[in-house]
């Protein structure tokens, strides 16, 4: 297999346009630099690095001038921030805190003293990487990851390497944690050498500041190309992971493979016989770029992947390893499970040795990435955005490792030290700081027919309380629009959607397994595809009835069949069917609709029974009259029930209103609440069951 390499060291391109900064004010400036820099992944990854700038601006209460450090805050994103993202300090406070430092205040100490510094009233918490931006003597900072430079800096040589590559422009500093005494050697570096432009520091990351924000910008950019440009250079003709052995997987082929492994693989990630609860679900995200390819089918993986990511940016992530799944593994459970129980016991091992008597209690000691040789990598974390993210991160920590080997060879941190960080008490703290997670987080649903009024609203409400969300329909169109609502509020990660017709196996499979591609598994099965019809029974058709159980019967079986294998798989999941009043009270004139939804129903309770061994809870959601934003409603239906009741079709609301126990309408989103409660752990106790949203119809009552 040809390397990859060229695609990794491509040059960037300076994207600073003059025509956008004019008459931008200093904080402006500084988040368009940040903008810029963290939009492209080769220069840093999704929340990593800092910027900063120095400007001069007017105390709140003196008006008198004071020096203020605007710094990205702990926990921001680069490339998406807005001005509130930056920490705002005195800068002549930050100078004060020196001598706090060198009087023995610790780090952690010194790191709760920085809100003390806040000016403005700023809430934003400060970077633990502020005092080394605050203690550099430039006015403009850029702290980057960039992998071309980690690359060089997890080299055993990294210093001889950084005086050759960058002619002696950028100074080189060993490893140590970002702190206050790291800022203080920065600023001596720099003072000592004031030619430079830029400092790296081993087996992290660099720095590069200038006098204004484009100056900086451009020195980081230009650090990093020539960067790239020396790994290029030595490229030709090297296999950095060794020669390859293995040829990847036709990529035709993978879909299925993720089909087979995926669910499998939730399943175990849940179980661990040393915890006395099941684990939170995960949701998986699949990467198979050409470099990733090049890295699962070489002879180097195994010992590489054993070595860990280096960068911090990357383990934090990542965990400080990934799991290397063997070809003969992938449809073996028990060897899954094997290899699952020792990385854990592993982990735990390498808990015990490292932490210290005020460690943090050690965290979930499943892997984050799995190694497939041959077919990719697959990342599993508590939504959809962190599972993505993490597999960026282990494609950067491989670039590094590309480019380490093509110099000497990649070395990472030592154990100790990638333990001191993973279970800092300030990243400890920052985890803490993080809000509890939505009730449905982790977890995947299916809804069918979600182009129309309730498939819509429990679409909406899933995603809400913090669901992957695929939406299907036939109706394309309307699918289509009803996507990009949603994908407008809850992101493109977490939306997504798969025209899908019920009523055809082929389909139906089809949806399920690109289902099972992109997010790995299938928790909640919401079967809501529908039609409606009236009609006498002697002018019924065979056509009309038909169609009916088409879709309200046939098109319930294919799509619950093909989500219970899946749930089968995973040991847990939820099916709600929405199915009708007319299931439990018969309306004369709808034959053919009322008969199709007993059908459900009876199917609901059939699967109850066979799914309650697996972990699976099956239940019914029965409404009625439901107008609003309605496909069913707004067809012949309406007209259809608005004769029957000799009424005219404009007063079916208000009739089905009156008729009702409660007098009240029944909107999709009360339909939503109810879904909502039974694909929740607030049901965990029911199965076979029914909830009638109907606003009370004692002929309905389920007894």
């Amino acid at each position: 297999m040809r390397s990859t390499a060229m695609q990794i060291y491509l040059s960037l391109p300076h994207r600073w346009d003059s025509t956008q900064t004019r008459n931008k004010s200093e904080p402006e400036l500084l988040l368009y630099r940040s903008n810029l820099l963290g939009s492209e992944l080769a220069i840093t990854n999704f929340g990593g690095g800092n910027t900063s700038a120095k400007i001069p601006m007017p105390d709140p209460l003196s008006q008198q001038p004071e020096e203020v450090l605007w710094v990205k805050g702990s926990g921001g994103d680069l490339g998406s921030m807005q001005l509130d993202g930056f920490a705002t300090l005195y800068q002549n406070k930050l100078m004060q805190l020196e001598n706090l430092f060198l009087s023995g205040c610790s780090e952690d100490e010194m790191v709760e003293r920085l809100p003390l510094c806040n000016f403005g009233n700023n809430a934003r918490a400060p970077s633990i990487d502020t005092p080394l931006h605050a203690y550099l003597p430039y006015r403009h900072v850029d702290h980057m990851h960039p992998d071309a430079v980690i690359a060089i800096a997890t080299t055993p040589d990294s210093e001889s390497w950084t005086q050759e590559i960058f002619e002696g422009r950028i100074g080189w500093l060993p490893w140590q944690r970002p702190g206050f005494e790291l800022g203080l050697k920065l600023r001596d570096l720099a003072t000592a050498q004031p030619d430079l432009y830029g400092v790296l520091l081993a087996g992290h990351g660099l720095f590069t500041w200038g006098d204004d924000a484009r100056e900086c910008y451009t020195n980081t950019v230009n650090s990093i190309n020539q960067a790239l440009a020396f790994l290029a250079a030595r490229q030709p003709g090297k296999h950095p992971f060794g020669q390859p052995s293995s040829r990847p997987l036709a990529e035709s082929a993978v879909p299925q493979l993720l089909y087979q492994l995926a669910p499998r693989l939730r399943r175990l990630l849940r179980q661990d016989s040393e915890s006395p609860t099941l684990n939170a679900p995960t949701v998986a995200h699949f990467s198979r770029t050409p470099e990733l390819l090049e890295f699962v089918c070489s002879e180097g993986l195994e010992s590489l992947a054993k070595m860990g990511t280096s960068c911090p940016d990357h383990f934090l992530r990542t965990k400080i390893r990934p799991l290397v799944l063997p070809v003969d593994a992938l449809a073996n459970d028990t060897r899954l499970d094997e290899l699952l129980r020792t990385y854990r016991s592993d982990y735990r091992e390498y808990y015990k040795r490292c932490r210290h008597p005020d460690s943090p209690p050690m965290r979930n000691p499943n892997p984050v990435v799995f190694l497939i040789p041959e077919v990719g990598i697959l990342t599993f974390a508590r939504n959809k955005q962190t599972a993505r993210i993490a597999a960026e991160f282990y494609a950067n920590a491989v670039h590094v490792m590309h480019g380490a080997n093509l110099l000497n060879h990649y070395q990472a941190l030592p154990e100790q030290e990638a333990f001191d960080i993973e279970y800092w008490a300030l990243e400890e703290a920052k985890l803490q700081r993080m809000p509890p997670p939505p009730v449905l987080e982790g977890q995947v649903a299916l809804i069918t027919g979600a182009a129309g009024g309730i498939g819509g609203a429990v679409a909406h409400k899933l995603a809400d309380q913090g669901a992957c969300v695929v939406l299907s329909d036939i109706d394309e169109p309307h699918l289509i629009q009803r996507t990009r609502e949603l994908q407008a509020e809850f992101g493109l990660e977490k939306i997504n959607s798969c025209p899908m017709d019920v009523t055809s196996e082929a389909s139906v499979q089809n949806a399920i397994r690109l289902l099972v591609g992109e997010f790995g598994g299938l928790d909640i099965l919401v079967a809501n595809a529908g039609l409606a019809s009236a009609s006498n029974i002697t002018d019924t058709d065979l056509e009309l009835w038909q169609r009916n159980h088409d879709v309200l019967s046939t098109g319930y079986f294919l799509t619950t069949r093909e989500g219970f294998r899946i749930m089968q798989q995973q040991g847990w999941g939820n099916m709600v069917f929405v199915g009708s009043k007319n299931a439990l009270a018969a309306s004369a004139g709808a034959a053919a609709y009322s008969s199709a939804k007993a059908s459900e129903l009876h199917l609901a309770r059939c699967l109850a029974l066979e799914g309650a061994p697996h972990g699976i809870r099956v239940n019914t959601v029965n409404p009625d009259a439901v107008l609003e934003g309605s496909k069913i409603w707004n067809s012949k239906w309406r007209e259809e029930r608005a004769r029957a009741y000799a009424i005219e079709p404009e007063e079916l609301e208000e009739y089905y209103r009156n008729r009702s126990l409660l007098k009240r309408s029944v909107h999709p989103a009360d339909i939503a609440e109810a879904v909502f409660f039974l694909s929740s752990s607030a049901s965990s106790l029911s199965t076979g069951n029914i909830i009638n949203v109907d606003g009370g119809n004692a002929a309905a009552f389920p007894r």
